[in-house]
């Protein structure tokens, strides 16, 4: 894919949505630290309706060690491998702490060296609560970047080293964002909704989904007396 093309596809989503946010509920660097945390196989709207209660009466480290482990993994019970987030959620409270003062650091290797978070949780932390240029790839993300041939790579790695290069600046704050929640919503991974789909003759994926065919009528003309 050439750069004109790229930059017409990320104009394009900027005009359907010039500010795009994340949709996990947060109110500090914390707060949306665990949070991404908690999301790792599990969807943002079940990590809300969890961390709504938590947060009420944890919502910095010191809370946090002082619920302790086994009234977090209360809360978070109904998320898919909670008993190993919570485990983690404590750890990293502690680190934090112990490391950082109780703050959350806008650096890559010391957020990589918390419990629980990884290269792509990191992204994600120093993309929104610090608004660095990072771009996390997710399943999302690497089904887009493939299929569209906006950065088609073998893995999250290649696919992020790509998209970092070949972003236009003034589109990278938010292409996290942009290609995510396209992802999430219009071109999603069994049957993608190319008809409605913004940047569909830019993309380079052969076999688009067409546009279902119109209901035949279902009505009988009167016969003429």
């Amino acid at each position: 894919m050439n750069e004109a093309k790229r930059r017409e596809i990320y104009a394009r989503l900027r005009a359907a949505n010039p500010a795009p946010k994340s949709e996990l509920n947060y109110r500090s660097p914390y707060e949306l630290l665990v949070a991404v945390v908690l999301s790792a196989q599990a969807t943002d709207k079940s990590v809300n309706l969890a961390t709504a209660q938590l947060f009420q009466v944890a919502d910095t480290p010191q809370k946090m060690l002082a619920l302790g482990e086994a009234k977090v993994t209360g809360h978070i019970r109904t998320i898919g491998l909670f008993r190993t987030k919570a485990k983690n959620v404590i750890a990293l409270s502690r680190l934090l702490l112990e490391r950082h003062g109780g703050r959350v650091p806008a650096d890559r290797e010391a957020l990589e060296a918390l419990p629980g978070v990884g290269r792509k949780t990191a992204n994600v932390v120093l993309n929104i609560a610090f608004g660095q240029p990072t771009i996390a790839v997710d399943t999302h993300i690497f089904r887009i970047s493939n299929r569209t041939g906006l950065a088609p790579g073998k893995d999250v790695l290649e696919v992020e080293r790509k998209l970092l290069k070949f972003t236009p600046p003034e589109f990278a704050l938010h292409a996290h964002h942009w290609l995510i929640l396209h992802g999430r919503y219009v071109c999603v991974a069994r049957t993608p909704r190319c008809p409605e789909c913004a940047i569909r003759d830019l993309c380079e994926f052969k076999a688009k989904t067409r546009p279902a065919p119109a209901p035949k009528p279902t009505g009988h003309r009167q016969r003429a007396l």
